[in-house]
């Protein structure tokens, strides 16, 4: 840590270790892009208000505190002692200052603490809540002058006192100078407790407001962390409750990906799932539209479900759905949750309104939210924090806990953000029970295996088994093996789901067994070898009197026909090698069927030999010939939030530093030692060669000006190695391209 005391923000990093030029790089990624020239360009950026306010996001309200009281004691503007701080702040404040220098937001020893003056625009006219300063008040007898007010008097000046220090009011018209005038603030602002700016608004001077605090600047307690509520649980409790959602939700996911696989539902011209349709997913799921909503968006996130490119698009399933549901449910919920961890979107905007007025549609682009994946993992990293077992009981603790440690990020969604993360992530089983189950440990630590691992040992084991019932129900006692899933959802239909699913048997869950290709025999070997209680005799009648009447009339498929009222001419074809070809096959002596597209069948037999034609609906005569070639509809780009910033590599916060050491060398050494250029003046093309040239001969150090790629201005002192074909190489191995060079000088000794 730099301990010297130092003028400028500039002197300070150029004196400052490299450890500490690391920490305020990977804290601050913004600086290191493009690498700074200097410490005094590195210290220009990290002055500037944009870049202020991004680092004061992640800062914790106490920090921010202790900011704005050095803003109070005017940092910003001449240095200030650290213990006139601390007295204004009311505690120790040693842990803030030490990450307020970190990210070069307070820079200078305790005797001379400084902030940059840009600060101030950052935190606007009344940090800390505070009005402006009135020096006159602090040669004043002030706790004399306020014991002397009202209790309304007094409940005013501590409304104002909390912040914001302004207030409107038509007491402020007149000037008063009577201290016993009729209201409370004429009585004040003839004390000079109150000042007048204008003829609506009065403001409490800072000296009162720090009075009314007890001279302090920051409110009891801010310093301090909220505590956190939680009821201590067993992790075993904890994992089954987590498994058992996580099942749940799988189960929903899978009957959302089979609705869409028998009726897609429509995208919206505008893009998104339309209101009527997402409360025809939540009847069909019997699932609320909250919890509709955050399955369509995990489906299409995890790429399971997507939207059609056809002219009238349909939300429909995937490729990927089909591994996905033949997965194991630990493996089926790995791929769940990982897909809420990374969506960079908010579900529980789904139905909200806009500016506007208008709905936001699921799956629009309005609930693209780039904050997402990082509010979810503030809010997991925060639940993991707590001992094994431990769960929180009230939201809103969180929501509170997590506010204080960030309260300028996630705008003002930011707590809408954590109370949406809590309930999704409790329907996805990620946690359970206000706690972190060991499987989303797992997760968060990149262990994707032992996640899933975890998760499986937690969910109940598959049953071999099925209860059928007089009533020609079926009840399964647990989640069932995939393949006895697979055939009693065959034949039997669900009435309800939970941990025992229970299924019920008709006429039309055999007959849909029956068309799939399952026979009476197999149905009734099913129920024989997979039923843990007798078979029902009223199942057997049932399954033997739809078979019997089932398949009596049949239907197939046909892409073309053949019509001809010559049977010869029909038997010919049929003997060609066409029949083989395009497989047609009679249903008439005068008429041949056949499962491809007609066009393609009458180009067969015209290459044959024969001389078909096509007709329309009505025996009319049409030509099949194509009308043109046609290419698909390119569908519209979707809009992009901007993604979270990249980390920064150990190489390059390497070469960012001591491009920067570099460039502070060459500043002090333009400052420090006497420059020259041959002939004295400004250096032209030919001077400058001849200087370098010489530099090299010597192996003199040369200070030389250039442009980067970047187009900005900077200075190095190198020692030539070699000048030609338009290069200057150092030996640093760096190379300067000669065009970019706008002056050089040697440099004395």
């Amino acid at each position: 840590m730099v301990t010297m005391a130092a003028t400028s923000l500039a002197d300070w990093l150029c004196s400052a270790s490299d450890d500490l030029l690391t920490n305020l790089l990977c804290a601050r990624r913004d600086l290191a892009t493009p690498p700074p020239a200097d410490s005094a360009v590195l210290a220009t950026r990290a002055s500037t208000a944009g870049s202020i306010a991004r680092a004061c996001e992640r800062l914790d309200a106490a920090t921010l505190a202790v900011l704005e009281t050095l803003l109070v004691a005017g940092a910003d503007t001449e240095p200030v002692h650290g213990a006139r701080v601390a007295e204004l702040a009311g505690e120790d404040i040693t842990v803030q200052l030490d990450r307020l220098r970190v990210l070069a937001l307070v820079w200078g020893d305790d005797e001379g603490l400084r902030v940059p003056p840009a600060a101030r625009e950052v935190f606007g006219p009344f940090p800390a809540g505070l009005g402006t300063s009135c020096p006159d008040l602090s040669a004043s007898d002030l706790p004399g002058t306020l014991a002397q007010v009202g209790e309304d008097e007094r409940a005013l000046l501590d409304v104002l006192a909390k912040g914001p220090p302004i207030g409107r009011t038509r007491d402020a018209a007149a000037e008063v100078t009577d201290p016993s005038a009729a209201t409370p603030v004429r009585r004040l602002l003839a004390r000079g407790l109150l000042l007048r700016r204008d003829e609506a608004t009065v403001e409490l001077p800072r000296e009162v407001g720090i009075a009314l605090r007890g001279g302090r600047v920051i409110e009891d307690g801010k310093l301090r962390e909220p505590p956190l509520p939680v009821t201590r649980r067993e992790r075993s409790t904890v994992d089954q409750a987590a498994a058992g959602e996580a099942m749940e939700f799988v189960r929903l996911l899978e009957s959302l990906l089979m609705l869409w696989s028998q009726q897609p539902s429509p995208v919206l011209k505008a893009g998104g799932l339309g209101t009527r349709e997402l409360k025809r997913v939540a009847k069909e799921l019997d699932a609320d539209e909250e919890r509709a909503a955050l399955l369509v968006e995990l489906a299409v996130g995890a790429g399971l479900a997507a939207a059609s490119e056809e002219t009238t698009a349909e939300w429909l399933p995937t490729t990927l759905a089909d591994s996905w549901l033949a997965a194991p449910p630990a493996g089926r919920w790995l791929t769940i949750a990982r897909a809420w961890l990374e969506l960079p979107r908010l579900p529980g905007l789904a139905g909200t309104r806009d500016p506007r007025d208008k709905a936001l549609a699921p799956l629009s682009e309005e609930l693209r939210r780039p904050q997402a994946p990082t509010a979810r993992r503030r809010v997991l990293q925060a639940l993991s924090e707590l001992p094994e077992g431990a769960g929180v009981d009230d939201v809103e603790a969180l929501v509170a806990l997590l506010a204080w440690r960030a309260p300028r990020w996630g705008g003002r969604l930011r707590d809408e953000m954590v109370r949406w993360a809590m309930a999704e992530a409790t329907a996805i089983g990620v946690v359970a029970l206000g706690s972190v189950p060991a499987a989303t440990t797992q997760l968060l630590a990149g262990e994707q295996h032992a996640a899933a691992s975890a998760m499986a040992e937690a969910m109940p084991k598959p049953v071999d088994h099925v209860l059928v019932q007089a009533d020609l129900t079926v009840v399964a006692p647990g989640p069932l093996e995939p393949e006895l899933a697979t055939e009693i959802a065959a034949v039997a239909d669900v009435e309800s789901a939970g941990h025992a699913t229970m299924y019920r048997v008709g006429e039309a869950s055999v007959r849909r067994a029956l068309d799939s290709g399952r026979t009476a025999a197999e149905l009734h070997e099913l129920f024989r070898t997979r039923s843990a209680t007798p078979v029902p005799q009223s199942l057997s009648y049932l399954i033997d009197d739809v078979a019997r009447r089932h398949g009596r009339l049949r239907g197939g498929t046909a892409a073309s026909f053949l019509r001809c009222d010559d049977e010869v001419l029909i038997a010919e074809v049929l003997g060609s090698g066409v029949a083989d070809e395009y497989e047609l096959r009679k249903i008439a002596p005068t008429v041949l069927v056949s499962p491809y597209p007609l066009a393609e069948v009458l180009q067969g037999l015209r290459a044959a030999g024969f001389a078909p034609a096509a007709e329309g609906p009505d025996g009319r005569i049409v030509d099949l010939r194509p009308s043109g070639k046609r290419i698909a509809a390119r569908g519209r780009p979707a809009r992009r939030g901007a993604a979270e910033p990249t980390g920064v590599s150990a190489e390059q916060l390497n070469a960012v530093i001591a491009h920067i050491r570099t460039g502070d060398k060459a500043a002090r050494s333009r400052r420090g030692t006497v420059v020259r250029l041959p002939g004295g003046g400004g250096a032209d093309t030919s001077a400058t060669l001849a200087l370098l040239a010489k530099a090299t001969r010597e192996q003199r150090e040369v200070w030389i000006g250039f442009v980067d790629s970047h187009g900005t201005a900077a200075q190095r002192v190198i020692t030539p190695v070699r000048v030609g074909g338009g290069i200057l190489e150092g030996s640093d191995n760096e190379r300067y391209p000669l065009h970019r060079i706008t002056s050089a000088a040697l440099v004395e000794d």
